[in-house]
């Protein structure tokens, strides 16, 4: 709050018009016209007093001028507020008006210590705080350091900015911010005052201010009572217009066309494009190229863009009036006016009708609700109308040509400034002829859908966001600008795992297009479910939430809004294995013209072995009528039901066999190739490893794993990684080495669970069974998140190790404080199963399991294998393919499966080459309970 507050202090001091000023601040008593604010007595304060004891802001209209004082203090409750006033900044715009300090004080118990009569003054700075936006303001900044700022001071400034802006023709506009409830505030006040019969206007922008108003010796005053109450709550997604401003504006414009008569002086454009001048060869240029209007806007449109490079200056009388159309072209370089006058003057020298016209880039649809000044708008536009339709064109864009020529900014409003005056005009908000951003993403998933595909992909993008992006990415370090590039690309694909080994940025500078490629390798994150792989690749549909709340009676008559403008169209096409034979897509290969507001459409489809999809959304062009949101809302919950999906054939290899075709087919070369250049990019960085590693893990190339791990242990030993290397060297029969590394895992990090658990099965198969039992029962007794854990390990050991019966019990004890834990239930049945002991107890077990676990199919997997124990081999594989349905790479009832076929006189070799391919130990593992194939 106190952040905020001090922002707005700053801003209300730097408020004003055009004004010749010094570049140094003045200091001079209180004005005679101000009316003091109530005294402080700091010898009564405590921490129950607000830390904004005074927020007082008096403002005084005389004929063109305008004086807007302030006085500010604040009660210094904590070190921390300490440090941020001890330095106290005043930013100011010499070119629009004086900055006079009246008074910098520290009230302190009785005490008064005047700042300014110790001799204290402000040094100024010039500081261009939004350079790397294009922005030159001229702002200086007074600093003054607060000396001895004590918790429990009051630091209390005076300071008066007065205002003349001859761009005006004698008019007046001001601003003063309302701070509203809860922000607690011991005095606050606004004061106007102006000459009796002046023709001022003001508004308020909130609603239920305490406002008084009268007259006297000539003067009208207005008070308002500060804070304001506090604003109705509204929902987040009403349009702009039913938002709050939290301000109050005065104007002496009597209406929307006065001010237009006033502001189109500036733009007058007769006589501006000398003969012989090179700004008049490129009229010749245009004229000659064709003889349609339309095309010579465009071919005009284009030059400014690109020819004159965006500069904002607010200096010279520059924050209303446009520097010459020859200072432009000279210069290379322009703000939003300077461009407007450039390219008024070409249009019009063409024969083209077109006026320059304010626009907000960031009011929207509130512009209609603000007083007619000049400071209802930062921004100006063309507007130009041939063969009696309407054009808008910004020569700030980036890229525009014939084809987007009838686009419309998204500003909602215009005032078009002209010598007869003109009404506030509604700008119509329509589907542009391009997107904004448009992205190509190509995925090569061919060597299979279980592993990562190599993508390359090429994201375009025009408009406002170009500069800065180009700006920050040469002003950041290599490291700096590939993470941003990294989160525009990012945010292209899904919530999909990817990483990028090749990415440029560049502007193209005849276009203005922005154009960003990446390489990389992704992982599809295909589903199993309902017997068949299927592949999420709705990001559209997925992405449209419409949850509008207008429970609250005040609200129901407010439209839903699509949020900010933006305009995207998304191309990917994913090659699939096999040339494509047996995908299908399912979902809406088609969408609706729009839902929850957001513009749409699609076109999807395979084709030529490839699954493409072509989604288009645009916002901020619709709102939903309240009488509609029911009907909205059933829409797009019915689209969400039909997300569009690929779907892979039924016969699609598992993984372990999909693995062994992709090798005969060197189908993996591009996916390794893809993580050498990965990793040779930050060789040092053990993470890269970690990710190679854990894709040859996937595809059972243990060797390989296992130097990737070495080399990530070099860089960087951690646990976690201890405990994988253990795995993988367990896998290949190191059982030594496999054992080191739990136990460095376990001096890094001497409580880890995993470790010590893995630690106590390794001792128990040492022949150390008691030494490993005591580990167990150590933890055990800690208690802790893990201790279930550690009683199934437990349970585990004993009955590995023919005691069975008492792992059973350990089991019992923690089952009877937590009955419906799904794992623990499934641990018992599995304990039973192994040992072969209470075998009808442990169906029940496992069947309890089934009916509470997320994912069964663990428990499935328990309760085949009690089947078998019984002989019950039917049963067995009905429980061993429904496990296989719920997760088709499960090794365990590969494995079973297999020896159960063999058992039925049947073949089940495929499945126990598989899973003794996933898992090389297998046999080792079951040999333990008495199972051979």
């Amino acid at each position: 709050m106190i952040g905020r507050f001090l922002l707005l202090l700053a801003a209300l001091l730097s408020m004003g018009g055009i004004a010749h000023a010094g570049d140094k601040p003045l200091y001079a008593p209180v004005p005679a016209w101000v009316t003091p604010a109530p005294a402080i007595d700091a010898t009564k304060l405590s921490d129950q007093d607000p830390i904004i004891l005074r927020f007082d802001q008096q403002q005084r209209v005389e004929k063109d001028q305008v004086v807007a004082y302030s006085d500010h203090a604040l009660r210094v409750a904590t070190s921390q507020l300490a440090t941020q006033l001890g330095t106290l900044q005043l930013p100011w715009m010499p070119e629009q008006g004086d900055l006079t300090i009246h008074a910098v004080q520290i009230l302190r118990g009785g005490q008064t210590i005047d700042m300014l009569a110790k001799g204290a003054r402000f040094t100024v700075l010039q500081r261009e705080q939004k350079l790397e936006q294009g922005f030159i303001s001229g702002m200086l900044t007074a600093t003054l350091t607060i000396e001895d700022l004590r918790v429990g001071d009051v630091l209390r400034v005076v300071a008066s900015i007065s205002s003349r802006d001859p761009a005006l023709g004698g008019q007046v506009q001001s601003i003063a911010a309302l701070p509203a409830a809860p922000m607690p505030v011991g005095f606050g006040r606004l004061r106007l005052l102006w000459p009796t019969g002046s023709p001022i206007l003001w508004r308020a922008h909130l609603k239920g201010l305490a406002v008084t108003t009268s007259e006297k010796d000539g003067w009208h005053e207005t008070l308002v009572a500060l804070p304001a109450p506090k604003p109705a709550d509204l929902p987040d997604d009403a349009p702009a217009r039913f938002q709050p401003l939290p301000l109050l504006e005065l104007s002496s414009f009597a209406d929307w066309r006065a001010l237009s008569k006033t502001m189109a002086v500036h733009y007058r454009t007769a006589g501006t494009i000398p003969a012989g001048s090179p700004i008049a060869a490129e009229v010749a240029r245009i004229r000659a190229a064709s003889p349609d209007p339309r095309t010579r806007a465009a071919l005009a449109l284009q030059l400014v863009q690109d020819r004159i490079r965006y500069l904002f200056r607010g200096m010279d009388n520059g924050n209303y009036v446009p520097q010459s159309p020859e200072r432009t072209w000279s210069l290379g370089y322009g703000d939003c006016k300077a461009k407007t006058m450039l390219l008024l003057a070409i249009l019009r020298d063409l024969g083209i009708e077109a006026d320059a016209s304010l626009v907000s880039l960031t009011m929207s649809d509130q512009v209609a609700q603000r007083l007619p000044a000049p400071a209802a708008f930062d921004h100006v536009i063309v507007r130009a109308v041939i063969d009696g339709r309407t054009l808008w064109l910004d020569g700030t864009g980036r890229g525009s040509r014939l084809a987007d020529l009838d686009d419309v900014p998204p500003f909602r409003h215009a005032l078009p400034l002209r010598d007869d005056g003109s009404d506030l005009v509604e700008m119509p908000m329509r589907l542009a002829a391009r997107p904004t951003t448009e992205s190509d993403i190509q995925i090569d998933q061919s060597a299979g859908i279980h592993f990562p595909a190599p993508f390359r992909m090429t994201l375009r993008t025009r408009g406002a966001d170009v500069e800065m992006v180009a700006l920050v990415t040469g002003a950041a370090g290599k490291e700096q600008a590939d993470q941003m590039v990294d989160t525009l690309i990012n945010g292209q694909i899904r919530d999909w795992s990817s990483l990028v080994y090749s990415r440029t940025a560049k502007v193209d500078e005849k276009t203005g297009v922005l154009t960003i490629t990446a390489e990389g390798l992704v992982w599809p994150n295909w589903v199993f479910e309902d017997g068949v792989w299927k592949l999420m690749v709705d990001q559209t549909v997925e992405g449209v939430t419409f949850t509008p709340d207008r429970a609250r009676p005040a609200w129901r008559e407010i439209p839903v809004s699509s949020g900010a403008p933006s305009d995207q169209g998304i191309r990917t096409t994913i090659r699939l294995p096999g040339k494509g034979a047996g995908f299908t897509t399912i979902g809406n290969q088609t969408l609706p013209a729009s839902l929850g507001a957001v513009v749409l459409s699609r076109k999807a489809g395979l084709d030529d072995g490839s699954l493409v999809v072509e989604d288009r959304i645009s916002a901020g062009l619709r709102e939903i009528a309240p009488a509609d949101i029911a009907t909205e809302r059933r829409a797009v919950a019915q689209a969400r039901t039909r997300l569009l999906k690929a779907q892979a054939p039924a016969d699609t290899p598992p993984t372990w066999r999909a693995v062994e075709l992709a090798r005969r087919g060197k189908a993996f070369e591009p996916i390794l190739a893809g993580f050498d250049r990965y990793i040779a990019q930050k060789p040092d960085e053990a993470g890269r490893y970690d990710l190679r590693a854990a894709f040859l893990t996937d595809v059972y190339d243990w060797p390989g794993a296992l130097r990737d791990y070495d080399k990530a242990i070099t860089l960087e030993p951690t646990p976690a990684r201890h405990l994988t290397r253990s795995w993988v060297r367990y896998v290949m029969k190191d059982d030594k080495g496999s054992l080191g590394d739990i136990r460095e895992a376990l001096e890094l990090e001497p409580g880890n669970g995993a470790a010590t658990r893995a630690l106590a099965e390794r001792l128990a198969r040492d022949g150390k069974l008691d030494d490993g039992l005591t580990l167990l029962a150590e933890q055990i007794d800690q208690g802790g998140d893990e201790r279930n854990d550690f009683v199934a390990s437990q349970a585990s050991l004993l009955g590995e190790f023919d005691r069975g019966e008492e792992g059973v019990a350990a089991l019992d004890a923690v089952i009877a404080k937590a009955p419906g834990n799904a794992g623990l239930l499934n641990s018992r049945c599995w304990l039973k199963a192994t040992a072969n002991l209470a075998l009808e107890s442990a169906i029940k077990d496992c069947t309890k399991s089934i009916e509470l676990a997320q994912d069964p199919s663990a428990a499935l997997d328990s309760r085949g294998l009690v089947y078998f124990r019984m002989g019950r081999y039917e049963e067995a594989l009905a429980d061993f393919d429904a496990a296989l349905t719920q997760s088709p790479n499960m090794t365990a009832s590969l494995y079973m499966r297999g020896i159960t076929l063999n058992r039925q006189g049947k073949n089940g070799n495929a499945d126990l080459a598989a899973a003794r391919m996933m898992s090389p130990r297998i046999d080792e593992d079951y040999a333990r309970y008495g199972i051979k194939p």
